[in-house]
């Protein structure tokens, strides 16, 4: 198997992880129990900011409830760490089983007429198992933006199991060039829309999960210039490696005139988000510092 481009120095570590994703999956859960004791009961990993995120997210809900949703979560995130390394020695055919597609009609009738479409998820489920998964399950090339990571040696570790699938990565900051590049093509774009954008670039705030919330607004502005129909992408778990992904439609494409003024596509994604959230808790990435940013006066 081939392995991305490292320094010498940095090859023990690659062989280590790629040794660690070999191990079959009843194996690697033997592993994530014991990293959520460590990373949940001992280390306490960002403890607080998922207590205040619970707290605030869900105010009806008493503390034992939300203590419940809190020791999932971390389950689940210890799963997401070992699910991912597995997808360094994964085949597609695996990874097909273990993602399902449901309510894709829609989005396989714009696709079969020749219109590329844009899908907007979040960091649901196993956000990783559904970017590597999508090339496995449409016949169309699959465009995903992403943000490199700081990390010379993660940045390329990631890169390669991400892409190893037949996704293209695209920077966040090459995503205009590379949309003109391909435009006209039937091809699925996909943004992770949930992150926070920096506090001088955010044009828009809404009422999330009960509190002021800013997101990004360039799919708002790519559904606009190049006239892509947009679906939100839901993941949720139904069973222990095993994962639903949902399409749900939110804006077609836009129509001469139409008023984007209050950034509709940015809000109904929002509110799209906000039900699934409630619907399935521990599914979202609570350890996430989604609230950092304070809404101007």
């Amino acid at each position: 198997m081939s392995r991305p481009n490292l320094r010498p120095i940095q090859l023990p570590l690659w062989w280590l992880l790629k040794g660690i994703s070999l191990l079959p999956f009843p194996v690697l859960y033997v592993f994530s129990d014991f990293l959520y004791l460590v990373v949940y009961r001992v280390v306490g990993y960002r403890k607080k900011v998922v207590r205040q995120n619970l707290e605030r997210a869900f105010p009806g809900k008493t503390i034992s409830e939300r203590r419940a949703i809190e020791k999932q979560f971390f389950r689940n995130l210890a799963d997401i760490i070992v699910e991912t390394l597995k997808l360094v020695s994964l085949t597609p055919e695996e990874l097909a089983k273990r993602v399902t597609l449901k309510n894709r009609e829609t989005i396989d009738s714009y696709l079969e007429q020749g219109k590329p479409v844009m899908a907007l998820g979040a960091h649901l489920g196993n956000w990783e198992f559904m970017s590597a998964a999508g090339n496995a399950m449409f016949p169309y090339p699959i465009d995903g933006v992403y943000k490199p990571l700081a990390s010379p040696f993660f940045e390329a570790f990631m890169y390669h199991l991400r892409s190893r699938f037949g996704i293209t990565l695209v920077p966040m900051k090459e995503t205009l060039r590379h949309m003109l590049r391909h435009r006209g093509q039937t091809r699925i774009l996909t943004l992770l829309s949930d992150q926070v954008p920096p506090f001088k670039l955010i044009q828009f705030w809404t009422n999330f999960l009960h509190q002021d919330t800013p997101f990004y607004v360039g799919a708002e502005k790519m559904r606009t210039s190049f006239g892509y129909p947009t679906f939100f992408a839901g993941m949720r778990h139904v069973g222990r490696g095993y994962y639903e992904v949902e399409f749900q439609e939110l804006l077609p494409p836009p129509v001469d005139g139409e008023n984007i003024d209050h950034f509709p596509l940015t809000e109904a994604f929002a509110r799209k988000l906000e039900v699934w959230i409630e619907q399935n808790p521990a599914d979202y990435l609570w350890s996430h510092k989604r609230w950092k940013h304070q809404r101007p006066q």
